[in-house]
C-alpha cells in the first residue's frame, strides 16, 4: 500500500465588518521527485520515484524523508488544492413590485 502525505492548512479571511464568512481549505500533495542526480557530472537524470512518502511518522524530521528515494520532501513536485467554503448569511432576494 502506498503512503500518501496530506497537509491541511486552513485561513480565516481578515475580519471585516460584512456578515458573510468563507473558510479556505488547501491540501498540499507531493507528487514525483525532481531532483537532479546527475547534476555533479553535468547531466540530467531523475530516479524515476513517483510519489513521496514519509518515512517516519508526521511531526518527527523522517517525516520530510522520502522512503521511495531517500531525498528531502523539497524535492518533490509539490500540488496545491484549494477550496473556499462560503457561509452567507445574506437575505434572500424579493421582488418588489
Amino acid at each position: 500500500m502506498r503512503k500518501r502525505q496530506v497537509v491541511l492548512r486552513r485561513e480565516e479571511p481578515p475580519r471585516s465588518s460584512s456578515t458573510n464568512s468563507s473558510l479556505t481549505s488547501r491540501s498540499v500533495r507531493y507528487a514525483e521527485c525532481q531532483k537532479n542526480h546527475a547534476a555533479g557530472v553535468g547531466g540530467y537524470a531523475v530516479d524515476g520515484c513517483r510519489e513521496f512518502m514519509a518515512s517516519g511518522e508526521e511531526g518527527t524530521t523522517a517525516a520530510l524523508t522520502c522512503a521511495a528515494c531517500g531525498c528531502h520532501r523539497n524535492f518533490h513536485r509539490r500540488e496545491v488544492e484549494t477550496e473556499v467554503a462560503c457561509d452567507c448569511s445574506s437575505p434572500p432576494p424579493t421582488n418588489g413590485a
